[in-house]
């Protein structure tokens, strides 16, 4: 009877990791609660590496060896299948390539409202060089500020800025996405269905900017909100209307997706991870590196935030901003080249 009981635990084990390490195959990518454990895939390596320093334990009661024995390789197997996973997605790269005529920088760093200062963020442009910044809950006021000490550097950027509900007096920073973009890029405008909501992301807002004159990247600084499990239906909405904000063309999508690319199975097109844009952290050594929690390891938090680009861009390099300035995000910077 125990033996049946071992081999029954044994099959559900091998199951259970299988639709933790590659939910995609299962279609459960999306599904609470295996969203929420494959978005951290640092802490399930770790688990597994736990289970099997127990089953190797387990190893020394005789009775109980075999047993033992089947849990360990289902154990190792997982821990393999994530550690080869991190592997290719990068473990963590901390430099850029030296910039060159054509290529652009983009950032993004969701700031938690007034969390992180003006000053800071305003030296993490300077310091990175910048074209492009997204900074999810951050309002226009500081972006303003921001703006006033890049001008003083001799590094000018303009500030466009989406609000929801703007007539509720002091309400809450997730309502504010703000924007700035280099003049080097051309003259850029929030498009008017972004800035009513009556064409965003439900709960938290995104901004879409299209160039005035028409060449130039159309830039969606992107916002979706959390999969908490009430939330589940609206994140998956927010998730598809990213996705359709890169179709054919030329699109950069930056900011805080609250998802990883493990949940965006499904909604890319001819090799895209969202539409045809393509995550460029982990194409430059840094799709495993977590932003989210700051107050954890990269290694063991989720890599929720991301720039992407559509294939006329080539990714060049990538940074996760150690520490969190006093958000619970991460900042991500990417160096991007004309494709070609």
């Amino acid at each position: 009877m125990f033996r049946l009981l071992g081999i029954l635990f044994t099959v559900l084990l091998a199951i259970a990791t299988a639709v933790v390490v590659w939910p995609q195959l299962f279609h459960l990518e999306q599904t609470f609660p295996f969203a929420q454990i494959v978005a951290a895939r640092g802490v399930v390596l770790a688990a597994f590496l736990v289970v099997a320093v127990l089953s190797l334990l387990l190893l020394l009661a005789k009775p109980l060896r075999g047993f033992a024995a089947s849990v360990l390789i289902v154990a190792l197997l997982g821990a393999a299948a994530t550690g080869a996973i991190g592997y290719l997605r990068g473990f963590g790269a901390d430099t850029l390539p030296e910039p060159t005529e054509s290529s652009i920088r983009v950032l993004t760093w969701n700031t938690a409202g007034d969390e992180v200062s003006a000053d800071e963020i305003a030296q993490q442009i300077l310091d990175r060089g910048a074209d492009v910044v997204a900074l999810p809950e951050t309002t226009e006021e500081v972006g303003e500020q921001i703006a006033v000490m890049l001008r003083e550097q001799g590094h000018p950027m303009w500030v466009h800025h989406v609000q929801f509900k703007p007539d509720v007096v002091d309400g809450p920073k997730s309502w504010h996405t703000t924007v700035l973009v280099s003049p080097d890029l051309g003259e850029y405008s929030v498009i008017e269905s972004s800035e009513d909501g009556s064409n965003n992301t439900g709960s938290v807002p995104s901004a879409v900017l299209m160039p005035v004159d028409g060449s130039g990247p159309a830039i969606v600084a992107v916002h979706a909100v959390a999969p908490r499990m009430e939330d589940m239906a609206q994140w998956q909405s927010d998730l598809r209307w990213i996705a359709d904000q890169c179709p054919a063309g030329d699109f950069l999508l930056a900011g805080d997706f609250n998802a990883t690319i493990d949940h965006m199975a499904g909604l890319g097109v001819d090799g895209g991870d969202m539409g045809y844009c393509r995550d460029a952290a982990s194409r430059t050594g840094n799709g495993f590196s977590g932003t989210w929690p700051s107050s954890l390891p990269a290694l063991l938090s989720t890599p929720i935030d991301h720039v992407m680009a559509s294939p006329n861009w080539t990714p060049t390099g990538s940074v996760v901003i150690g520490g969190g300035g006093g958000s619970d995000h991460r900042g991500l910077v990417v160096q991007l080249e004309p494709a070609g």
